[in-house]
């Protein structure tokens, strides 16, 4: 079955924000990580997954990323506080 994902990428606690979809966190991220290519995520250093969830389809994923996206940072803030207060690195798991 296959799986989106709605992440959130932070450069530090209550840092820079990013917030994409995709259907391989792992890769995702690694390649977040490995700054191969020029983007937001590298001029920002944004690195560390905050928060994740996960979707069967697409479409509900897509919906919503552009939620998250559209909402006002402290609430973006408070999602991560809900869920991951110690604003630990979720990735640990997934590159290993």
């Amino acid at each position: 079955m296959k799986q989106y994902f709605v992440y959130v990428l932070a450069s530090q606690r209550n840092g820079t924000l990013y917030t994409r979809i995709t259907n391989n966190l792992a890769r995702r991220v690694d390649e977040h990580r490995s700054k191969s290519y020029s983007s937001f995520t590298t001029k920002y250093n944004v690195t560390e997954l905050v928060h994740y969830e996960t979707y069967e389809l697409v479409d509900e994923a897509i919906r919503r990323e552009k939620n998250i996206k559209a909402w006002r940072r402290i609430w973006k803030l408070q999602l991560i506080e809900e869920n991951n207060p110690g604003w630990k690195d979720l990735s640990s798991g997934l590159l290993d």
